[in-house]
């Protein structure tokens, strides 16, 4: 199946798989994007995608980020109607009680950058033009038809929710 995209920005990076049985692919970041402790930021693409119609593309976090940094990319759908830019929403779940400043910035790659003089709270990232941001999946959409009931049968776990099952 092909997927077109639309370059919005002239250093925009068409995805590519990196390897043979990967699921996904990775989404790149075309500006420079200070994420201060505590802050909501939106990463720009550069890029717009045509989504056949049963599918979605679904924006998820690399796991490296997640693991070693205090940035969370935020899971995300696209429609196959959207045909606006592909943009990553990405939280800095950082906080800094102290309010301690730095004059440098942290890099997702674990490295810290010069600020340039300027001043930041603690555990300010900056997401750099060209850094892999997220990663994007297409899947097929399954639609169902709504049935309103007076009663659901009934199963073992019923309405036992979260930890129902324990962790042991």
């Amino acid at each position: 199946m092909s997927i077109k995209i639309k370059r919005l920005h002239p250093d925009a990076v068409i995805p590519k798989y990196a390897h043979a049985d990967d699921s996904s692919f990775d989404l790149v970041a075309v500006e420079d994007v200070i994420v201060m402790p505590g802050e909501t930021a939106l990463v720009k693409t550069g890029l717009a995608f045509e989504i056949p119609a049963g599918y979605e593309l679904q924006v998820r976090p690399r796991s490296g980020i997640t693991l070693k940094t205090k940035l969370r990319v935020q899971l995300r759908t696209v429609d196959a109607g959207y045909r606006g830019e592909i943009d990553v929403i990405v939280d800095n779940i950082a906080e800094d009680p102290f309010g301690n400043v730095v004059s440098y910035l942290s890099h997702i790659d674990g490295n810290d950058y010069r600020a340039d003089g300027e001043i930041y709270p603690n555990e300010t990232y900056i997401i750099r033009k060209g850094d892999r941001i997220a990663q994007g999946v297409i899947a097929p959409v399954a639609k169902m038809e709504f049935e309103e009931v007076d009663e659901l049968s009934d199963t073992d776990r019923s309405n036992k929710g979260f930890g129902s099952t324990g962790v042991n």
